[in-house]
């Protein structure tokens, strides 16, 4: 699964920027700023980290309704979680 992170604590501001940030192309290891929050291309991340996560109590765990994209809020991040069908940019 692919990973962007997106650095901030505020639920509301990642919603607004939730479909911004998943059309945004990024390289590997690439940070953006969009609207004043740094967004990271964080590379392929195994299956059994998010597994590992979910069963933290201080994780919380989001399905996107009607796509298999996992996101996993913790702290001062948010996790998107792609599988490698979902590609973030349609080029």
């Amino acid at each position: 699964m692919k990973c962007i992170a997106v650095y901030t604590n505020s639920f509301e501001l990642f919603s607004d920027i939730f479909e911004q940030v998943i059309n945004t192309p990024l390289a590997d290891n690439e940070e953006k700023v969009i609207e004043g929050v740094t967004v990271s291309e964080s590379g392929e991340v195994p299956q059994n980290y998010i597994d590992k996560m979910k069963t933290k109590t201080e994780v919380v765990v989001m399905k996107v309704k009607d796509s298999d994209i996992t996101i996993l809020q913790h702290r001062d991040v948010f996790e998107i979680f792609l599988p490698e069908k979902e590609k973030a940019v349609i080029s």
